[in-house]
Parts: structure tokens; C-alpha cells; sequence
């Protein structure tokens, strides 16, 4: 590691053998009222078109030669910095943006900066969502969700109503790589999906990589979505929440050194269980159905040079039918980081990491009680420098391991022994090691040309203590068992990941971007439905199943329009996909610790176009975006070996959303979504044998639920009541015209000889009301 830094120190420092004398301008942009960094603010110098943006941690670094500059420091939603600098040594500088105002024309000339990133920017495939306009998209029951809103966008669609994941441009679920401060999340949901785990409250930044994903970031093959938390108000205290028809929430955040640390604690919980102890059924008193979580945040400037993060979050969510059942399931996140200047132009973050996803089921009496739970648990560490080189160069290296431990079921009867019917089981724990190491360089060639390039090596250890079958040829019957000891090596697997992305500036306004990528995942998501639930199994790479490989391309065009008052793309992607696991018919996955017989594997290929039209400023802003695109299977032993379409597929998705701001209290909100059913097998007949009635099912894939659509409007009341406390007030409603959109069909026996085709569907028009309130 050593030589890496000298290494990287000197190559840095090369350009300053030239002739003409450089200095360094660096330092940090914040906000003026909180003290909280901000996540890609520019620093730009006009007369010489050169400029740097701040990364994830709200630093920038400029080298110029040595001469006087005016420097531009800007920010969408504050008002333009400017400061004249004599630039004639190394200066660190610290800069504080006051927001915007509220009147029209201001945010007016803000959004003349955000409209040209689009075109300069080379990163394509990109979603970058505010939390401002997250919190303007109607929700479900008034509760306001990032993963929802990411899904009104191009190229992602969700898995189904009342389902948290969501595919994009074709992948599984299991396939988008979800952080919350750096620590991977699982399972994103609340309530079987209804909610996210992300309290918006917390939340400072969103952005999800549908491609050209950075070389610091693998080990899922579709997305990456990077979500950064809230680091707590520098300045002041500031107290804020919100009451709503199901949860309430509550943030509290504050200096505990002013300028110096701070801290944010922000908890949300649903209380639907506490009106169901009001009902006169004593059955439904006994019932329980909530979500708790909390997220928290410290943060210590040590000095200049040094800086460090301790962030959490925890959540649980239970549901207990009285007596007869119960489950629950839960998410849990650290992560501790520490920022240290090497130099002014050398930036490193070190980072500690543990996560965990588990779940549980059981039934607390009677001869069939038992207990049942399972988790997926991760110890990692990360160390990752960017070297700002020039102006028109940044280096970026590093490495991460993380260890993996599986604990696919654990199953304990729950009743005495004389009175139980089960059996204690437990499916063997599995253990693994990913590492990995990266480099990735971004140079502006001229003023027309960006390349990003950079390379990733991933490799993947699956390790002992552990057990491997060796069956006949019927690849079920069990030939033979290895044994290994722990940490002793089972299966090895290891590759390159080459990233490559460009941007050709035509002018101010037209841009053409491109890129390709590729990646590896050795986690899979084993699942008997067609959705993600919180019950499906986590499993690693083994000698039978090999890790997941994605090739893809993307093409895009960028066009502005009206000086930057309308942005608009076009982009096409081909994504290549092997080893893509699906499922033998009638499949068993439940406390199966020989899962690898019911699974095959094969290819996969996903293409399509996105269109995209936003209207980023005014007093009415929106977008539309409409994704055309197909996503397909080929896997021996699946549908006599013919190609079929994914679950995945969506042929058509159109996503129409707008907000419109009558005046400073009033504003109307609304979105309108369509997109193609889901692809599901029906069957197609039956047969009798035996005095059985056994249904006879179609091509994999072979028919669709009916399209998908919706509306949904929010009304918005805010005010304030004296100057440090403001009010807001939400009414929507989801799902208007009350379309009954389909869940799942399930097929009965309805006379004789005829089947009678069942829908369920989850929601017909939902009103909600919502208070919000933030006293400063």
C-alpha cells in the first residue's frame, strides 16, 4: 500500500515539472444553513473553461496555473457564489452556498447550471433524483418512497404491485447492488413492499447506475444504487416529523460542536397494531402488523485533513396473526469512515462496513409449532484514493474484501418433544471471501471530448467449514460427500471487469455518450415466486453454480432545448447475460440443502430505448419517459430449450409525472404510469389420474396478467408559523380512477369440468392525509 501512495504522490506531482508554475485551489462546498457538504457542486473558472465538481464528500480540487481567476461556485436550487482568487500558491478554501429564494426568476438562472451537466457530464444511464422532488411524488398511504419514484423513470419498472424490488433494463432483482452509506442493503422493503427501508427524512443524495457503472462499485450485474445519508445540521438544532394515517416520523439533528460535529437521529413506525387492540374481535386484538426503523449519523472534523463517520441504520418489520402465525424480518447497517488529505490533490476514504439481512417464521402453539430463521451477514473493508492529477484528469484506485456468512434456515420445533410432530433441521451454513481491486481514469481531451476508462478485478472464495455432493447422473441422487474445514478453499472464481465510457460535445446544448461494461455477481437470490419477498434465500457461488456475467453496451444522444428549459435523450442498450439461474418445474426450494438439483442455468440478452423529456425549472416542472424494450431467456432443460421471455420483460413502460406550484403555499403534484403485465405460465388444461385433478401449464412464460396503469394526484398546503417553524400539509391519493390492477390469478375447480380464473388485486383508490412540520 505503501508504494501505491508514493507511486500515486509522484504521479500527481509530474505536471508540475512543466515550465509555467501551478497551484492547487481545494476545500470543501456546504451548505450555509446546515453545514452539509453538497454532492457535485461545480467550481468553475469561465475565462479559461476549466472547472471541478465536488465529490461524495462535498471536496473538489483545481490545479491551474499560477495567475488571478474568477471562480463561480455553483449548485442547483442556491444562489451563484463568485470570488476573485490570486491564485499564486496552495490555497484550501471552504465555500458556503445560501439556498435560492422562492421567486420563480432565481431558480430560473439555478437551473442554467444543472441544464448543461446532462450534456457535459460523461456519465449516461444515470438516475439522479433530488429528495425535493422525491417528497413531490404522490405515494401510497402519503409515504413518501425513493424506490418507488426511481421507478417512474426510464429503463426501471417495478416487480409488481406491493413488491420492493425492481428490475432494470431487464435484470432480477437480486441484480441491483442497493447502499446505504457504502453497506449493501437486501432487502429494501417494508410490509412485503408497500414501503422502502429509507426513511427520506435521513436521506441526502440517490443516484442508481443503470450502466456505465464505476469501476469502484461490482458484484451485481444490472445497477448500483447509491444512497448517502444526511450527516446532521453544523449550525443549529432543528427538530422535524410528520403524522400520517399509518406511521409517524420523527428527526432530530444538531451541532455537537458548532462547525466542528454534528449528528442526525430520524425513526419512523407504523401503528396500524395499535388500533387493532381498539377492535371488540378479541382475535384481531391479538393480531400484529408494523415497521419500525432508525437511521442515525455522527460526524467529526478531527482537522483539515482528517475527518471521520459513524453511521447506522435498523429496522424490523412484524406481522403476528394471534396464535396461528408469525414472521419478521429486518435489515441492519454500520458503517464507519475516515476521510484523510494525503495532499490537496491526493483524497482517500478508508471504510469499515457490516451488514445483515435476516428473517424468520414460526407458529408459537401446538403440535406443529416451530421456529424458523435465516440471515445473510457481511464484514467488509474498503480504502478507496481519487488523485486530481489536472484539471482535465482524476485518477481513482482502491480495494475491498468483504466476507460473506449464509444462514440459509435454522428450524426449531417450538413444542415439547412429547407433544411436537417435527423435527429440529438445519440447512449447513456457507462461508465466502470477495475481493476486489480497481483503477479508473477520466480525462477531457479539448473542449468536445470526456473518456472515462478503468478496470476492476473481482474474485470470489467460497470457503469451509462446509459440504459437497457428488451425484449420479440423474444429478440427484447423492454419489458422494466432501467435507472441509473452515476457511479451507471449495471453489475459486476470479475475472476482469473493463469499463469504458465516452462523451463526444457537439456544442453547449447536443452531446453523443457512450459506454460499455462489464460485470460479475457470485451472490444469488433463490426464490420460488416471481417477485422478491423477504423469505427468499441469499446462496454464493459454488462448484455448481457459477457466477452470473452481463456485457453491455449504451449508446445515447442528449439534447437541450429554450437555453436549458427543456432536456431530452434518447438511449439504446444490448445487454449480453450468462449463467442466469432459473428453475426445474416444480421446483422445491423450502429447507433444501441440495438446492443445486432444482436449478438450472443458461443465457439471457435484454434490449431497448429510452426516451426521456424533463422540464427541470418554472412554476410547472416534470418529465415523461417511455422505455421500449424486450428481455429474454435461453436455458437448456426450460421450455424444450427454445428462447422465452423473462419475467423481466416489459415490453412497453410510460411514465408521465408533473408538479405544478401555484403560488408559495399551494402546490399539485401528479403521475400517471403504464407498463406491460407481467409474463406468467398458465396452465392450459388437466388431466384426471388416479381420481387427482392435475393442471396441465403452458410455455414457460407463455401468457401475460393484463396491462398495468394508474393515477395519482397529491394536493400540498405549506405554511409557515413564525419564522423557524413550517408546516406542511398532504393529501393524495393513489390509484384515482380506482383501476383494479391485478396481484396474482389463481385458477379453481368450478363444476365438473370447468376452471374458474381468480384476480387478486391489492388496492383500489387510497386516500391519505399527511402533517409534516420542521422547527429550526
Amino acid at each position: 500500500m505503501k508504494t501505491i501512495l508514493l507511486f500515486a504522490i509522484a504521479f500527481i506531482s509530474i505536471p508540475s515539472l512543466s515550465a509555467q508554475e501551478k497551484f492547487t485551489l481545494s476545500g470543501y462546498i456546504r451548505d450555509a444553513q446546515s453545514g452539509e457538504e453538497l454532492i457535485g457542486a461545480s467550481v468553475s473558472v469561465p475565462e479559461i473553461n476549466k472547472g471541478a465538481t465536488t465529490n461524495v464528500y462535498g471536496y473538489f480540487s483545481l490545479t491551474l496555473p499560477k495567475a488571478g481567476y474568477t471562480f463561480e461556485i455553483q449548485y442547483l436550487g442556491y444562489n451563484k457564489l463568485i470570488r476573485e482568487i490570486e491564485l499564486n500558491k496552495d490555497l484550501t478554501l471552504n465555500f458556503e452556498l445560501e439556498e435560492s429564494s422562492e421567486k420563480l426568476e432565481e431558480v430560473e438562472v439555478v437551473g442554467e447550471r444543472s441544464s448543461t451537466k446532462n450534456i457535459e457530464s460523461v456519465e449516461m444511464s444515470v438516475t439522479d433524483l433530488s429528495i425535493a422532488t422525491i417528497k413531490q411524488i404522490p405515494a401510497v398511504f402519503g409515504e413518501v418512497d425513493i424506490v418507488k419514484s426511481i421507478q417512474l423513470l426510464p429503463g426501471i419498472t417495478n416487480a409488481g404491485e406491493g413488491v420492493g424490488g425492481f428490475f432494470v433494463r431487464g435484470g432480477s432483482v437480486d441484480q441491483n447492488l442497493i447502499l446505504l452509506d457504502e453497506a449493501t442493503v437486501y432487502n429494501p422493503s417494508h410490509l412485503l413492499g408497500f414501503f422502502s427501508v429509507f426513511n427520506p427524512d435521513a436521506i441526502k443524495d440517490v443516484k442508481l447506475y443503470k450502466g456505465g457503472i464505476p469501476a469502484e462499485y461490482g458484484g451485481r450485474l444490472s445497477s448500483l444504487m447509491d444512497i448517502r445519508m444526511n450527516e446532521g445540521n453544523m449550525k443549529k438544532w432543528s427538530v422535524s416529523g410528520g403524522i400520517g394515517l399509518i406511521s409517524s416520523k420523527l428527526t432530530v439533528e444538531g451541532p455537537l460542536k458548532k462547525d466542528k460535529a454534528s449528528f442526525i437521529v430520524s425513526g419512523r413506525r407504523t401503528y396500524a397494531d395499535l388500533f387493532l387492540k381498539l377492535s371488540r374481535d378479541e382475535a384481531l386484538r391479538d393480531n400484529q402488523l408494523y415497521f419500525y426503523d432508525l437511521s442515525a449519523k455522527v460526524n467529526y472534523k478531527i482537522n483539515d485533513k482528517n475527518r471521520v463517520f459513524l453511521s447506522g441504520y435498523f429496522g424490523q418489520d412484524r406481522f403476528i396473526l394471534g396464535n396461528a402465525f408469525s414472521t419478521g424480518w429486518g435489515n441492519s447497517t454500520a458503517t464507519m469512515r475516515w476521510n484523510h488529505l494525503f495532499s490537496p490533490k491526493l483524497f482517500s476514504n478508508f471504510t469499515f462496513i457490516y451488514s445483515k439481512f435476516n428473517y424468520s417464521l414460526g407458529i408459537p402453539q401446538g403440535a406443529f409449532a416451530f421456529d424458523w430463521d435465516a440471515s445473510i451477514r457481511d464484514f467488509s473493508v474498503k480504502s478507496d484514493f481519487t488523485a486530481y492529477v489536472t484539471p482535465n484528469s482524476t485518477l481513482k484506485f482502491g480495494f475491498q474484501a468483504i466476507h460473506h456468512t449464509f444462514e440459509p434456515a435454522n428450524f426449531q420445533p417450538s413444542g415439547t418433544e412429547d407433544e411436537s410432530f417435527l423435527k429440529a433441521f438445519k440447512v449447513p451454513n456457507k462461508h465466502a471471501i470477495e475481493p476486489a481491486a480497481y483503477f479508473s481514469s477520466e480525462h477531457k481531451i479539448g473542449s468536445h471530448v470526456v473518456l472515462q476508462y478503468g478496470l476492476r478485478y473481482s474474485a470470489f472464495y467460497n470457503i469451509g467449514p462446509g459440504q459437497v455432493f457428488e451425484y449420479e447422473e440423474d444429478g440427484e441422487t447423492v454419489k458422494d460427500t466432501t467435507f472441509y474445514d473452515s476457511f479451507e478453499g471449495i471453489k475459486f472464481y476470479h475475472g476482469l471487469e473493463p469499463r469504458v465510457s465516452a462523451n463526444f460535445i457537439i456544442n453547449a446544448d447536443n452531446s453523443i455518450k457512450t459506454s460499455y461494461n462489464r460485470t460479475r455477481q457470485y451472490l444469488h437470490l433463490i426464490s420460488n415466486s416471481t417477485v422478491s419477498s423477504p423469505f427468499d434465500i441469499w446462496v454464493p457461488s459454488d462448484p455448481f453454480i457459477k457466477p452470473q456475467i452481463a456485457d453491455q453496451v449504451a449508446l445515447g444522444y442528449f439534447r437541450n432545448f429554450f437555453g436549458g428549459g427543456l432536456e431530452t435523450s434518447i438511449e439504446v442498450y444490448y445487454k449480453k447475460m450468462q449463467n442466469l439461474i432459473d428453475y426445474k418445474d416444480n421446483a422445491e426450494l423450502l429447507l433444501n440443502d441440495k438446492l443445486e438439483t432444482q436449478l438450472l442455468s443458461g443465457d439471457g440478452r435484454s434490449y431497448g430505448a429510452e426516451f426521456f423529456i424533463k422540464k427541470p425549472n418554472g412554476r410547472i416542472t416534470g418529465w415523461i419517459s417511455y422505455t421500449l424494450a424486450r428481455t429474454e431467456r435461453e436455458i437448456p432443460g426450460i421450455n424444450d430449450g427454445k428462447v422465452y421471455p423473462a419475467t423481466q420483460d416489459r415490453r412497453h413502460n410510460l411514465s408521465v409525472v408533473s408538479s405544478f406550484n401555484i403560488n408559495e403555499k399551494w402546490s399539485v403534484s401528479a403521475n400517471w404510469v403504464y407498463y406491460t403485465g407481467l409474463a406468467v405460465t398458465f396452465p392450459v388444461g388437466r388431466f384426471t389420474y388416479d381420481g387427482v385433478v392435475a393442471p396441465i401449464f403452458s410455455e414457460r412464460n407463455g401468457y401475460r396478467l393484463p396491462d398495468y396503469h394508474r393515477l395519482d394526484l397529491a394536493v400540498n398546503f405549506s405554511w409557515q408559523k413564525r419564522k423557524r417553524w413550517s408546516n406542511q400539509i398532504n393529501l393524495s391519493f393513489y390509484n384515482l380512477y380506482n383501476r383494479k390492477n391485478p396481484f396474482s390469478y389463481t385458477f379453481r375447480q368450478s363444476g365438473e369440468n370447468d376452471t374458474k380464473a381468480v384476480k387478486t388485486y391489492l388496492f383500489g383508490i387510497v386516500p391519505s392525509f399527511t402533517y409534516s412540520f420542521k422547527l429550526l
